[in-house]
This record gives C-alpha cells, sequence and structure tokens, in this order.
C-alpha cells in the first residue's frame, strides 16, 4: 500500500482555533501550542510514532487549558480516523510499554473503528500537576477525545511513578510506540483486518 495516508483537520470553535496536518508516513513536525509542555508531548507524540505532525492552536487559555488540550486531541483523533482510510491492511492491534525514569506506562491499542478509552491511574498520583497550569488529568482529556474521534480503543494505565512530568510523558510515548505499530501495514495484506471485513461499519 503505497498511497500517501495523511489529512488535514480544520476546527474552529467559540474556544479554540487549531490546523493541524497528520502523515502516518512520517514528515515535518512543526508544533505552535500556547502551553509549553502540551507541545512537548506532541513532540514526543510525533517522534516516537514515527508521525509526520504540524499543529497550530489557540485558545482561551485565559479560562484553562482543558479546552485546548481536549480540542487538540479531538483534532488529531479525526486527522489519525481520515489518515487510515479504510483500515485495510493494518496491522491494527498493538501494545506497548514505555518507561521514564521511575514512571512507567502501558498503552494497548486496536484500530477498531469504535471510540473507546479505559485509563487507569493510581487514586495518590491522579491528583498530581504536571506544571502549575497542567494537571495530570489532562492527560486522559486528552486521549480521550483522540480515541473517540479517532474511533480506537485505547486502554491506558499508569503502572508506576512520583513525577507527574514523567509519568505524563511515559503515557504519550506509550500511546505513540502502540499507534506506531497499529498503523503499520501488514506485508501483502489488502483486506481490512476483521471478521466483519470492515472496521469502518
Amino acid at each position: 500500500m503505497s498511497e500517501p495516508r495523511r489529512a488535514r483537520v480544520d476546527r474552529s470553535t467559540r474556544e479554540t482555533t487549531i490546523a493541524l496536518a497528520l502523515d502516518l508516513g512520517g514528515g515535518e513536525r512543526r508544533i505552535e501550542v500556547p502551553d509549553g509542555f502540551l507541545g512537548h508531548m506532541l513532540e514526543a507524540l510525533a517522534t516516537h510514532g514515527g508521525l509526520g505532525l504540524e499543529v497550530r492552536a489557540s485558545g482561551d487559555t485565559h479560562v484553562d487549558l482543558h479546552h485546548t488540550v481536549e480540542d487538540v486531541g479531538i483534532a488529531t483523533g479525526e486527522a489519525l480516523a481520515a489518515a487510515l482510510g479504510e483500515r485495510c491492511g493494518i496491522v491494527r492491534f498493538a501494545h506497548a510499554y514505555a518507561p521514564l525514569d521511575e514512571a512507567l506506562a502501558r498503552a494497548v491499542v486496536d484500530l477498531s473503528g469504535r471510540g473507546f478509552f479505559a485509563w487507569r491511574c493510581p487514586p495518590e498520583l491522579e491528583s498530581l500537576w504536571v506544571t502549575p497550569a497542567f494537571p495530570l488529568t489532562l492527560v486522559a482529556d486528552f486521549f480521550q477525545a483522540l480515541a473517540d474521534r479517532g474511533r480506537l480503543t485505547l486502554h491506558l494505565e499508569l503502572l508506576a511513578g512520583r513525577n507527574g512530568h514523567h509519568l505524563a510523558e511515559a503515557a504519550f510515548k506509550a500511546v505513540a510506540l502502540a499507534l506506531r505499530q497499529a498503523v503499520a501495514i501488514r506485508p501483502g495484506a489488502v483486506d481490512a483486518p476483521s471478521t466483519k471485513g470492515t472496521l469502518n461499519a
């Protein structure tokens, strides 16, 4: 399968304005978002996922970061779904672990055509703040939006950790590694890997 797998999403509401381009085959990375840590996480997602990613986002950050983070997740998911097209020939299922010092995250992905997100985080860690503006719960909000609009099942678990930055980054890297495997094309495969014969119905 040699045709480009890329998509562009433009999303504008009274809360955010986002222009996002995604290329599953890799390519340029240009990320302009109003929060440094969000930019750092998107860079990790693209780098470890082998993705070309261009994002320009602005939002009502005078309220907080929630709308911007969630809407970038929405746009990323929509672009992923469009870039996958009919999902023919993909590996579909994948999982990955990613450590960062004391932190460890596990991501399990199924590009099923159905949006579902499960988040598991020890209660004593869930209230952590990564930065003064970025609570750890925004990681779950981002991936909830991505899974819903990307029409994929994603189980994301924080298995160990102490530092909020490390936990968040391990989560993004684990998802990136799992997605990189799941979107890959099986040599010689042209069908959708499903007993239904489709992943879009």
